[in-house]
């Protein structure tokens, strides 16, 4: 493929880091595809988890095109430790994969959702856009996948279990999505110029206000339709304190 001129460094390194999740989101599913059979899921479930992989390998060669496009030379780093999922010692299988489905597709693909497409809006450039297209039309897919699966793992025999597991996590995991898209300090990066938003990058201060929103217009609601209340482990992952109701916007 024949390069584009020359992007700023900045766009390069994020698509090479953009290739470099896809590939970490592709063994992670594969992983979870494993323990779904173990567990005996429905064959949607297993499908529909193999499926993602597809995706998300499809997405890192996507990205490495327009990483070279942009200018960029050499292979992705792929940190060999993160490509697998760890076992909890002593706890039932069904509790890691539940850990799993909430933290990568309940939190992570659904604010992922409203993360492309806002990347969507401002990209020009079109090798970088046809990437974001196709990202945020899987993207959604992924997202729906994690709640059906969330969903299943709620209604079987386990489910008392990993209802309370959940409740327990939530904290947890929101103050992990915060320190991914919302570390301290990211509100005082200014805007990018233009150069860098054609390409399909954002400010850093806007990662966190979209993750924000996706609280009150997604999470909210979709953890009350499985009988869980997210507001008071949101509250406390931002450092918020009163009544429970009064969820930040």
């Amino acid at each position: 493929m024949s390069k584009t001129s020359r992007a700023p460094e900045r766009v390069q390194e994020e698509w090479l880091r953009r290739v470099e999740a896809e590939y970490r989101s592709a063994a992670i599913t594969q992983h979870l595809v494993l323990w779904l059979i173990q567990i005996g899921a429905s064959p949607d479930l297993v499908h529909a988890g193999l499926r993602i992989v597809r995706d998300e390998l499809a997405h890192a060669s996507m990205s490495h095109r327009t990483f070279v496009a942009a200018g960029g030379e050499g292979a992705p780093r792929l940190a060999r430790e993160t490509l697998e999922l760890p076992r909890t010692a002593g706890a039932p299988l069904e509790d890691d994969v539940t850990r799993v489905c909430l933290d990568v597709f309940c939190l992570g693909e659904t604010v992922a959702v409203r993360l492309f497409k806002e990347l969507r809006q401002r990209c020009e450039v079109p090798v970088a856009r046809r990437v974001l297209d196709r990202v945020l039309r899987d993207e959604v897919r992924h997202r729906d996948f994690g709640w059906t699966l969330l969903g299943w793992l709620l209604s079987t025999d386990h489910g008392p279990r990993l209802r309370a597991l959940v409740a327990a996590e939530l904290a947890g995991s929101f103050a992990r999505l915060r320190g991914q898209y919302a570390p301290a300090g990211a509100e005082e990066h200014g805007a990018l110029p233009r150069e860098e938003t054609r390409w399909g990058l954002m400010p850093a201060a806007r990662y966190g206000q979209l993750l924000a929103m996706t609280f009150e217009r997604d999470y909210a609601p979709r953890f009350a339709r499985l009988g869980l209340d997210p507001r008071g482990p949101w509250r406390q992952a931002v450092g918020l304190a009163g009544p429970a109701g009064d969820a930040p916007t």
